[in-house]
């Protein structure tokens, strides 16, 4: 049995929580500290396969600003965070863009697409 304990980011709470790792054969979590349903499918997906939405910049020609606002199309595995942030350092773009159009397709071989978030 393996316990960890982890802050819980699906809704303003925070509530602090404590997983259980359980092994009888197969593998299952005992959530406890959580005050709403989000907070065990949290805990469950951060032991199994923890992902995050990426917001950021990259940078842009001859637009009015330096930079536009990207971000991804859905959430990452988090150990494709650092890769990501490389690509999206490697990328220029020039103006017009609108909002929603698709910057980078596909990233990294993911089914995920980078996303200008404002018209410039």
């Amino acid at each position: 049995m393996m316990k960890q304990d982890m802050v819980c980011i699906a809704c303003p709470m925070g509530c602090k929580m404590e997983v259980s790792t359980i092994e009888n054969g197969k593998t299952s979590y005992n959530v406890s500290g959580n005050k709403c349903p989000r907070g065990e499918q949290y805990a469950v997906k951060e032991m199994t396969n923890p992902t995050r939405m990426i917001t950021s910049t990259v940078r842009l020609k001859n637009g009015h600003l330096a930079r536009l606002p990207v971000r991804t199309s859905d959430a990452i595995p988090k150990d494709k965070i650092f890769d990501c942030m490389k690509t999206l350092d490697e990328v220029q773009v020039s103006s017009p863009v609108k909002a929603g159009e698709v910057i980078i397709e596909k990233l990294m071989g993911l089914d995920i697409n980078i996303i200008a978030t404002r018209s410039m």
